[in-house]
């Protein structure tokens, strides 16, 4: 059983939902990325995402996409990437996913990337651009390599596509709560909630559902669980915190950022 489907069996023993907290690896240093981790999970965090930067973030709002830019700035390469993710997992044994576009991994081979990253003490991916269509060889490969593929649906994906794209996620289906690009919004619409319901009842149950882009409070979070949703993703605004916090505070201040969303999971 994979660290994140184990996860969510525990958390549903509990009755609590998945906090999934996002961070961009690098941004906007390795030793801020390494307090934010320590943050996330003295929080309480149960799946820490963490962002590999791109030079074409398609689906990532202007914080992230900064937060990318600096960090690509700043040299980050896949080297450093996993160093990176092997410190975190010696303080851990929390879930690692792994969120950046499918180009990085094509280039190395999906499979060679897998494996590597696996080793690293990565759990699962997440690739925005990664189309079911042209995702057999990389679907297969992580399957082979015991990784879990965790794909994208958003409020207007049609019943078909979606069945067709539950069939090939493992870990957890993410959903986009919003049309557009990640980022901190200030409310949550009612296409979204019913978006999620009709996620919910296309999943039936074999794959948990968690709901992403613009949850940033602990309103929101709250919002969403009373929704039925199995998990919250939240990325802006801790990269928000990290932009805005000196370096020696930024483990104190994730950490009760997440401890205060986390308290609201609990139904």
């Amino acid at each position: 059983m994979s660290r994140i489907k184990e996860k969510f069996n525990q958390l549903k023993s509990n009755n609590e939902i998945a906090l999934i907290s996002y961070i961009m690896v690098g941004y906007p240093s390795e030793k801020a990325t390494l307090s934010a981790a320590k943050g996330l999970i003295q929080g309480g965090a149960d799946i820490i995402e963490l962002g590999f930067p791109f030079s074409d973030p398609i689906a990532d709002g202007p914080t992230i996409q900064m937060a990318s830019t600096e960090s690509l700035n700043a040299g980050t390469q896949m080297d450093n990437f996993f160093a990176i993710v092997k410190k975190i997992r010696k303080e851990s044994d929390i879930p690692l996913v792994l969120m950046t576009y499918t180009n990085i991994l094509y280039n190395q081979t999906y499979q060679k990337f897998i494996l590597r990253a696996k080793h690293a003490g990565i759990d699962g991916l997440i690739l925005p651009d990664m189309a079911i269509e042209e995702s057999e060889e990389y679907v297969k490969s992580a399957k082979k390599i015991g990784m879990d593929t965790i794909f994208l649906v958003s409020p207007n994906t049609k019943n078909d596509r979606l069945k067709k794209i539950i069939k090939l996620t493992s870990g957890f289906l993410y959903m986009v709560a919003i049309f557009g690009t990640t980022g901190i919004q200030t409310k949550i619409h009612k296409y979204t909630l019913d978006a999620l319901q009709n996620t919910k009842k296309a999943a039936k149950g074999k794959i948990p559902v968690g709901v992403g882009f613009g949850i940033s409070t602990e309103k929101d979070v709250h919002k969403y669980v009373t929704s039925g949703t199995d998990a919250v993703i939240v990325g802006s605004a801790n990269i928000k915190i990290i932009e805005n916090t000196p370096a020696a505070k930024i483990q104190s201040r994730i950490a009760t950022f997440t401890k205060k969303l986390k308290t609201k999971t609990r139904q």
